[in-house]
């Protein structure tokens, strides 16, 4: 008698679908505020309920929503020098115009679509403005301020400075809308921002009835912050001045346009470091963050620019 053996092929299992992510929670920040006399914003990240872990590797999120500031006679409003060590800021002008100057050698000018990027890192000094010429005439202002945290190994790096204009921002159409990919990738298009970690950062405007979705790593923290409109996703609903913060289990957000809708989706991989923060400083132990105000105090940062009036004769 004989037997024959046959080996069989594995059953075959389908590939199950990409799952859309689910809407954990929105947020609807804290009261608005003033920082210096030129910005009225209202505070999203940190918010109740958010950990660190949930937003990394983002810091802070101010919305400053549209405000029509009056002409002004004479002077500029917002915030005069100050330090930061150990993160980025990233500043997105929608209405309005915002000068900037930093001790490094960096200034320039920012207006509605553009992107100051600025890496603080071992240290850096520098004041904004809104632009003079907006201070004379007055008008309506709308702006987006994040900070993005830097790994330990990035955090002594040297102070940089990325002036992106709305020029060399990527536009994707899509139906119903356009997406301005600023940082990272979206429809095969890349964002001109260098990022010391993975970052996406979209500006998104949407008609009423559009459906958007923004593929990304499951790893990924995810955040929408509506600026204008109202967008649902999975029976969950976010509108004007929320903030939607995305779990993270799927690989894609799925968003829904009530109205027509402005919003920014912010997404990054997550620093998984200690914060030590006080501050204009956020560093990984509580020696590092009074090293930094040692520094500071000691004028390690640099000296202010001898035209500025604040500058030590």
């Amino acid at each position: 008698m004989s037997t024959t053996t046959q080996t069989l092929p594995p059953p075959t299992v389908p590939h199950a679908p990409p799952r859309a992510r689910t809407l954990e929670s929105v947020h609807g920040g804290g009261p608005l505020h003033w920082v210096g006399d030129g910005f009225r914003v209202k505070t999203l990240v940190p918010s109740g309920g958010l950990t660190q872990e949930r937003v990394s590797p983002f810091l802070l999120l101010d919305h400053h929503p549209p405000y029509e500031y009056p002409a002004l006679a004479k002077g500029q409003r917002g915030v005069g020098w100050h330090p930061h060590r150990g993160f980025e800021t990233v500043s997105l002008a929608f209405q309005g115009v915002v000068a900037h100057r930093d001790n490094a050698g960096h200034s320039g000018v920012i207006g509605p679509g553009d992107v100051q990027w600025m890496t603080a890192a071992s240290g850096i000094l520098h004041e904004e403005y809104q632009e003079q010429s907006f201070s004379r005439r007055g008008g309506i202002f709308e702006f987006l301020q994040i900070w993005v945290n830097l790994p330990r190994a990035d955090k002594r790096a040297a102070p940089g400075y990325q002036p992106i204009t709305a020029a060399q921002i990527p536009t994707v159409p899509i139906e119903g809308g356009t997406v301005r990919v600023i940082a990272g990738d979206f429809a095969d298009t890349r964002g001109p921002a260098r990022t010391f970690t993975p970052i996406t950062l979209l500006d998104v405007n949407v008609r009423a009835g559009t459906k958007l979705e923004v593929p990304l790593p499951r790893g990924y923290n995810a955040m929408v912050l509506v600026a204008s409109g109202r967008v649902s996703s999975g029976g969950e609903r976010a509108t004007e001045g929320e903030l939607a913060v995305f779990a993270n289990d799927g690989e894609h957000l799925t968003l829904l346009a009530e109205e027509d809708t402005h919003l920014v989706v912010l997404a990054g991989e997550p620093i998984r470091e200690p914060i030590f923060h006080m501050g204009p400083f956020v560093m990984n132990s509580q020696r590092e963050l009074f090293q930094a105000i040692h520094d500071f105090e000691m004028g390690r940062f640099g000296d202010i620019p001898e035209d500025s009036p604040g500058a030590t004769p």
